[in-house]
């Protein structure tokens, strides 16, 4: 029997009082891309817990869900290994402080590693498909860029 592995994955678009959206840059194992804040959802955890904890984890912020605002509706394969991407999309708001450091540069990350992440703020107004690397990631931001 051959057997299909999903990867669920749950991101948050958080948008800031200047109309910005928060936008992460990461570098893993010499492989660079841009994404929306989030990652893969645990065994035994739903789906706001994951984007809680994701949120935390990354950008030592406490954020609430507003809305879901998309699901993965078309098949992604994993950039990483042979499994399904399935994508869920939250817009979020900050409930705690924003406690990250956040850069205007491209992939200006700082110190040494493996795993590297950087954040940038991009207004709405200047959101580009062409600036996120993952499919799923570049549907999403056509989708914002057409809400406005």
């Amino acid at each position: 029997m051959n057997s299909k592995v999903f990867n669920v994955r749950v991101y948050g678009l958080l948008i800031n009082d200047n109309n910005e959206v928060l936008i992460s840059d990461e570098q893993e194992y010499g492989f660079r891309f841009t994404k929306f804040p989030g990652g893969g959802l645990e065994y035994g955890e739903g789906l706001i817990e994951g984007l809680k904890r994701e949120y935390m984890e990354e950008c030592n912020t406490e954020v609430e869900i507003i809305s879901h605002f998309y699901t993965t509706d078309f098949f992604v394969k994993s950039a990483f290994n042979d499994s399904q991407i399935i994508s869920i999309y939250y817009l979020v708001k900050a409930v705690s402080d924003l406690r990250f450091a956040t850069k205007t540069v491209v992939f200006d990350f700082e110190g040494e590693g493996d795993v590297l992440q950087s954040f940038r703020w991009v207004k709405l107004s200047d959101l580009t498909v062409d600036a996120f690397t993952f499919p799923t990631d570049q549907y999403v931001a056509d989708l914002l860029i057409k809400s406005i």
